[in-house]
C-alpha cells in the first residue's frame, strides 16, 4: 500500500490541480484545489510508517531523487497540505479568481516538490519553479504589485542562482548531488558560504530581507495568505539540509533577524507590512535553532516552522478579513472593530497569543524548545558566546508582544468604529477556525505535537515553572514596553529600510544597463553598415578612394601612373581588378582575425 503511495509524488497531484484550475470556472477551480491539497495530509500521514522510502532515477548522468520520505519532509508535507487546503478555502470566500488560485496551487505544488526532494538538483529545480509561480501570483493582482513582483523576481533569481552555483561547487568537491544516503550538508568552505547566501534570500537574512515587507502587502489578500507560508519556510528546510550540524554564524544571524524584524514591525502601521516584518523575526528563531546544530535545536526549529505557518497564516487571514470588509490597510484609520467583528477579534487574539509564545498556545511550546537549546549551549559552555544569542531571542520575544499589543489596540480597541461592516463570512470562518483550533490544540496537547516532530529528547517539561514564569515575564515586559513607547510609536509610520537604497539602484541600474546595451549594439550596427558602404564604394571607385586617402603631394604621381590628371574622376576599374582588391582585403582581414 505504502509503495503505491510513493509512485506519484504529492507535488505532481497539486501541480495537476493547478493546471485544471487555470482553465476551469471559479467554483471548479477552488473545489479541485481544496481536494487536491487536503488529500495530501492523510496521504503523507500514511507514509510516516515507511521512513526512507524514495523514488530515484537518473537525469543526464546525475542521480535524482524525486520523492524522499523522512521525518523532516513528512513534517513539512503535513503542514503544507493542511494549510494549503485552508488557504484555498479562504481564497474561495475572499473573492480570489480562478487564476489567482491556480497560481497559488502551482506555488504550493512546487513547494511540495522542494521539501520532498532527495537531491540538490531536484530541490533547486522546484526552488526555481516556486520563485516563478509566486511571482505570477503577485503580478496577477496588477497595480503596485507588478513593480514589487519585479523586484521579488530579481532577488529570488539571484538567490536561486547562488544556490545552484553552490550545488555545482559541492558536486565538484564531493562528486555527489544527493543527500538521501549520507545526510550530509553542502560541502564546507566556499560551497557552504554561497549556499548560505542563496538560501538567505529566501529566509530573509538581514540585508536580503526587504522583499518580504515590500511584496507581501501588495497582492490580493488571499495571495498574501499563501505567500506568508511557503517561501521562507521552504528556505528554512533547505537551510537545515545544507547545515544539518549547525553553524555558529547562522545561529547569530537568526538571533539578529529576531530583533531586527520586531524593531521594524513596531514602526509599521500597514497591517500586512507589520506582519511581514514578523515573518523575518519568527524565521530568525528557526534559523537560530538550525545554527545551534543539535538534534534538540533542529527539532525545535522545524516545530516552530510548523506552528508559525498556523498562527502567521491566521494573522494574515484576520488582516485580510479586515481589509476585505473595510478596504483599509492602515491601523491608524481603524479601531473599535471588536464590536462589529467579534469572530475575527477572537481569532486574532488566539493567533497573537500563539506568536508571542504565551503559555497554553503552540508558539509557547516550539519557541521554548529553541530558546532552551540556546540556553543549554550557553550553560554547558559548548560554544562561547551563546549567551548573546539567548539574549537576542529574549529581546525578540519582548518586541513580539509589543507589536501585537499595538496591532490589537489600534485595530480592535482604539476609539470607536467608523465602519458598519459584517464579520468574516462562512468560508473565511471555517478556514480561520481550523488554524485557530490547531494553535490551541498543539499548545495544550503538546504530546501530539512532539509525535510529529523529528526525534528528540526534551530538556525539560514544556510547562515547567521556569518556562511559565519566563513566558509571563516576556508578556509583562511587552505590555510595559508598549505603553512606555506608545506615544512615540503613534507618531511613526514606517522607517526606511535597506530597500530604500537598493530598489532605486537596481531600477536605474537595470535601466542603464539595458539602455547602454541597446545603444551599444545600435552603434556597432551603424559602424558596420558605414564600413560596408565605404568598402563597396572603394571597390567601385578606387581612384576617388585613393585620392581621398592619399596626401595631396602624392596625388600627381598616382595620377600619372594611372594615366589621368589630378582631380579627374576617372573610369571604373574592371571586374578583374575589383576581384583582386577584394581578395587582398579579405586576406588581410583573415590574417588579423586568425
Amino acid at each position: 500500500m505504502n509503495e503505491a503511495l510513493t509512485l506519484v509524488p504529492p507535488a505532481f497531484v497539486v501541480l495537476t490541480a493547478a493546471v485544471i484550475a487555470f482553465f476551469a470556472s471559479r467554483r471548479v477551480a477552488h473545489a479541485v484545489g481544496f481536494v487536491a491539497t487536503l488529500v495530501t495530509v492523510p496521504w503523507i500521514w500514511a507514509l510516516r510508517s515507511s521512513p526512507d522510502a524514495y523514488v530515484e532515477t537518473a537525469f543526464i548522468g546525475f542521480d535524482v531523487v524525486l520523492f524522499n520520505v523522512d521525518e523532516f519532509s513528512v513534517l513539512m508535507g503535513l503542514i503544507f497540505g493542511g494549510f494549503g487546503a485552508a488557504g484555498v478555502l479562504y481564497a474561495a470566500y475572499s473573492g480570489a479568481s480562478a487564476r489567482t488560485t491556480a497560481y497559488a496551487l502551482s506555488y504550493v505544488g512546487s513547494s511540495f516538490g522542494a521539501v520532498f526532494a532527495g537531491d540538490w538538483l531536484t530541490l533547486v529545480f522546484f526552488w526555481e519553479i516556486m520563485a516563478v509561480t509566486s511571482t505570477f501570483l503577485v503580478w496577477n493582482y496588477g497595480g503596485k504589485a507588478v513593480r514589487a513582483g519585479y523586484r521579488y523576481a530579481l532577488l529570488h533569481g539571484l538567490g536561486g542562482s547562488l544556490l545552484m552555483f553552490a550545488v555545482i561547487l559541492h558536486y565538484v568537491q564531493t562528486g555527489m548531488t544527493t543527500f538521501l544516503y549520507t545526510g550530509e550538508g553542502i560541502a564546507p568552505g566556499l560551497p557552504q558560504l554561497i549556499a548560505a547566501l542563496g538560501i538567505g534570500v529566501n529566509v530573509g537574512f538581514i540585508g536580503l530581507h526587504a522583499w518580504i515587507p515590500d511584496t507581501y502587502p501588495r497582492p490580493h489578500i488571499a495571495a498574501s495568505v499563501f505567500l506568508c507560508a511557503f517561501t521562507t519556510k521552504t528556505g528554512v528546510y533547505a537551510m537545515y539540509r545544507a547545515f544539518p550540524e549547525g553553524n555558529v554564524a547562522i545561529a547569530y544571524m537568526g538571533g539578529a533577524m529576531a530583533v531586527y524584524g520586531v524593531v521594524f514591525a513596531l514602526l509599521q502601521k500597514d497591517m500586512r507590512r507589520l506582519l511581514s516584518y514578523h515573518i523575518q523575526a519568527q524565521v530568525g528563531y528557526m534559523i537560530a535553532g538550525i545554527g545551534v546544530g543539535t538534534a534538540f535545536a533542529a527539532a525545535g526549529a522545524m516545530g516552530h516552522l510548523f506552528n508559525n505557518i498556523l498562527y502567521k497564516g491566521l494573522l494574515f487571514m484576520c488582516a485580510g478579513v479586515i481589509i476585505y470588509r473595510t478596504g483599509e490597510n492602515n491601523l491608524k484609520h481603524l479601531g473599535g472593530l471588536w464590536k462589529v467583528m467579534p469572530f475575527t477579534f477572537v481569532a486574532f487574539v488566539i493567533a497573537a497569543l500563539s506568536i508571542t509564545a504565551f503559555p497554553g498556545f503552540n508558539g509557547f511550546i516550539s519557541k521554548g524548545i529553541v530558546v532552551d537549546a540556546a540556553e543549554y549551549q550557553f550553560e554547558q559552555n559548548l560554544v562561547l558566546g551563546y549567551d548573546v544569542l539567548w539574549w537576542l531571542l529574549m529581546i525578540g520575544g519582548v518586541g513580539t508582544f509589543m507589536s501585537f499589543i499595538k496591532f490589537g489596540y489600534y485595530a480592535f480597541f482604539h476609539g470607536e468604529s467608523e465602519y458598519e461592516v459584517r464579520d468574516a463570512n462562512l468560508g473565511q470562518r471555517v478556514s480561520m477556525a481550523g488554524a485557530a483550533a490547531a494553535c490551541v490544540f498543539f499548545g495544550v496537547f503538546f504530546g501530539a505535537f512532539f509525535d510529529i516532530l523529528p526525534t528528540f529528547e526534551p530538556l525539560a517539561h514544556p510547562y515547567s515553572t521556569s518556562h511559565i514564569l519566563k513566558g509571563l515575564g516576556l508578556a509583562t515586559a511587552g505590555v510595559i514596553g508598549f505603553y512606555a513607547t506608545k506615544r512615540a510609536l503613534d507618531r511613526v509610520h514606517g522607517a526606511p529600510d535597506v530597500d530604500a537604497a537598493y530598489n532605486p539602484a537596481v531600477f536605474y541600474g537595470t535601466r542603464g544597463v539595458v539602455h547602454g546595451t541597446t545603444e551599444g549594439f545600435a552603434a556597432i550596427d551603424r559602424g558596420v553598415v558605414r564600413l560596408a558602404k565605404s568598402f563597396v564604394w572603394a571597390v567601385n571607385e578606387p581612384r576617388e578612394a585613393v585620392e581621398s586617402a592619399v596626401p595631396a603631394r602624392y596625388a600627381d604621381a598616382y595620377s600619372d601612373r594611372v594615366g589621368s590628371t589630378p582631380g579627374e574622376t576617372g573610369t571604373r576599374i574592371g571586374i578583374g581588378e575589383s576581384v583582386l582588391v577584394v581578395s587582398g582585403v579579405l586576406v588581410v582581414v583573415l590574417y588579423v582575425v586568425l
